[in-house]
């Protein structure tokens, strides 16, 4: 039986294929902050800002490329059963070709109903307008966990973190709940490695071993390691 990988992955992979997260050194987007276009309130305030700020982000996403992190993770599948936990809502990890991926705050390219929660379609442009309803007639809205929502998929995330025979952190702070608790549901004895290239050393965690440098350079490394042994 296949060894299994779980991969943990932040902003930090997607970043070196010019994904932008409207985040600048203010932390606003047009005059706004963040949290004032990605929250339930903000979309009861003001829909059509909310839709145009993920439609922004929607329309940079169709025209970026996975990078050689993404890539190099896909090729883990050739030895190892290789699940992917991201708490990136681009689609650039399956578009490299990796199979098993679980999006912890949503999928960019995707929709759901604001009546039917189990309503949801794959995007197929880049923009979602006013208007734009299920056959409920209800509106859609971005299919994102906004700031204050709860993580839906938190529960399997931990779930197939204790299944970890190595566990792989890249390209996040882990700094941000509940993402960053998932590291402790990994078994004690399992290896676990941090890619970052502002990593930092975490003592809480046994069997850590740290990477400095950026997804783009470190993972494909990592991932020959792991190929060759």
């Amino acid at each position: 039986m296949s060894k299994r990988i779980v991969v943990l992955t932040g902003a930090g992979v997607s970043a070196e294929s010019g994904i932008k997260t409207f985040r600048d050194n203010d932390g606003l987007w047009n005059n706004h902050r963040v949290e004032e276009v990605a929250t339930p309130e903000a979309w009861v305030a003001d829909m059509e800002l909310v839709l145009e700020f993920y439609n922004q982000r929607r329309k940079q996403l169709f025209e970026c490329e996975p990078n050689p992190a993404h890539y190099a993770l896909a090729e883990l599948q050739e030895k190892y059963d290789v699940r992917i936990i991201t708490q990136n809502v681009d689609d650039l990890h399956e578009r490299a070709g990796s199979e098993q991926v679980l999006h912890l705050h949503g999928e960019l390219k995707k929709a759901r109903s604001t009546i039917d929660p189990d309503y949801i379609i794959e995007l197929q442009e880049w923009e979602l307008k006013a208007g734009d309803t299920c056959l409920k007639g209800g509106q859609l809205r971005p299919h994102i966990v906004w700031f204050g929502e709860p993580v839906p998929n938190i529960t399997l995330a931990a779930e197939i973190a204790t299944t970890a025979d190595i566990l792989m952190v890249i390209g996040t702070s882990m700094q941000v709940y509940p993402a960053a608790g998932l590291i402790h549901y990994a078994p004690v004895d399992c290896i676990k490695y941090y890619i970052d290239p502002a990593v930092h050393e975490n003592r809480m965690v046994k069997n850590l071993k740290t990477i400095c440098k950026k997804a783009g350079e470190g993972v494909p490394e990592l991932v020959r390691e792991l190929l060759n042994t």
